[in-house]
């Protein structure tokens, strides 16, 4: 029987360490998808599912995604269009820059688009000092937000996401985060823009560092983020055909790849079904008693939800009276289309009336007369 030497024995445990160590950089899951990062989440935020989790609730250092809380709290409680003078103590932060000046003059939008393109950490304190007055005041509102989301392992210490030993979160809260600030349309306008011009004296081009807006087709943001402690960071969101998928990479040293991987399971699994568009059912009924002979009576809502591609196909069951009876108002309820997933029950739409049918007018006593 073969019995390896020392030098043997040294290459075997050598060799089990490396496979260790690769397990634990690539996540398999029944899912097949393999990513790079130390934590990953996809998700579906309509209907608040996770598609894809490793290490989701592991806290971990988030470098600039930091920002997406930033963003959100300026835009709660700043008017974009106002004006703000740069602080000096806003000027010369390390890291990723606007290059700043004290005194100069920009409005809360330009610094926004400074902040979460360019990822400017001197834009991120010029907004603090502007809304707070100070930098730990505001990020007393940033985990102030955090504990309204309900977001119990995040923390922030800085608006713009240096390292710090309470500065953390996970790749599940991040996801969550996200999902709120995509909420905003001026949140979403912003991560959006792949370039914009600043500024008039001086002008500033700034070009987004998220190149998932030009990797991949139907990306609509979100951050990215970089320290040597916490790694590659980056949160991505893209939309098609009505369904908007979100990815989380915490740590991972190949982040674009990753989400391109995490966005194509997502939509080859899931779709968005509309299977009731508005107004699309219209029937007219008798009416009894009423000034008018016929009724309209159609949806008003329609409904869409998400769905699995594999999901059985929709059917309909209208419920509708034979007649109405008069009076009638605009908007009544006169009947339903129920949707049915199978034998699953999606939901209950609405019928109503498109118009009021009022009864007749009552004669005068001279024309009730007159009529005999």
């Amino acid at each position: 029987m073969f019995r390896p030497n020392k030098t043997g024995w040294v290459f075997f445990l050598l060799l089990i360490a490396l496979l260790f160590s690769l397990f634990t950089v690539y996540a398999f899951s029944d899912t097949g998808v393999s990513v790079s990062a130390r934590a990953a989440t996809l998700y579906e935020p309509n209907t608040q599912t996770f598609l894809y989790e490793k290490n989701s609730d592991t806290r971990l250092p988030m470098a600039s995604t930091t920002k997406i809380m930033t963003a959100l709290v300026v835009m709660e409680h700043a008017d974009l269009d106002q004006k703000v003078e740069i602080d000096p103590r806003a000027v010369g932060v390390e890291g990723s820059s606007l290059y700043l000046t004290a005194g100069e003059v920009l409005t809360v939008r330009e610094l926004l688009f400074g902040l979460m393109l360019r990822s400017a950490n001197d834009a991120a304190e010029a907004l603090a000092y502007e809304i707070s007055g100070s930098v730990d005041g505001f990020v007393d509102l940033m985990n102030e937000k955090a504990a309204e989301l309900g977001l119990v392992d995040t923390h922030f210490e800085t608006p713009h996401g240096l390292d710090g030993k309470e500065h953390y979160t996970t790749a599940r809260e991040l996801a969550f985060l996200t999902a709120a600030a995509m909420e905003n349309e001026e949140f979403r306008n912003v991560v959006s823009t792949y370039k914009i011009t600043l500024g008039d004296d001086p002008v500033r081009l700034v070009v987004n560092h998220n190149k998932l807006l030009s990797l991949y087709d139907g990306a609509v943001g979100v951050k990215t983020g970089f320290t040597k402690k916490s790694g590659r960071c980056l949160v991505g969101a893209a939309e098609r055909e009505g369904l908007t998928l979100i990815t989380v990479t915490l740590d991972a040293p190949n982040d674009w790849s990753d989400h391109e991987k995490l966005f194509d399971f997502g939509f080859s699994l899931l779709e968005c079904r509309t299977p009731l568009l508005s107004e699309e059912i219209v029937y007219s009924l008798p009416v009894i008693g009423g000034r008018a002979e016929n009724l309209t009576v159609k949806n008003v809502e329609g409904y869409s939800y998400i769905a699995k591609k594999s999901a059985l196909p929709v059917t309909r069951e209208v419920k509708l009276p034979r007649y109405v009876t008069a009076p009638i108002r605009e908007g009544e309820e006169v009947g339903s289309v129920c949707l049915y997933e199978g034998d699953t029950l999606l939901a209950e739409i609405p019928l109503v009336a498109e118009k009021s049918v009022p009864l007749p007018k009552k004669k005068s006593i001279f024309a009730r007369i007159f009529s005999r």
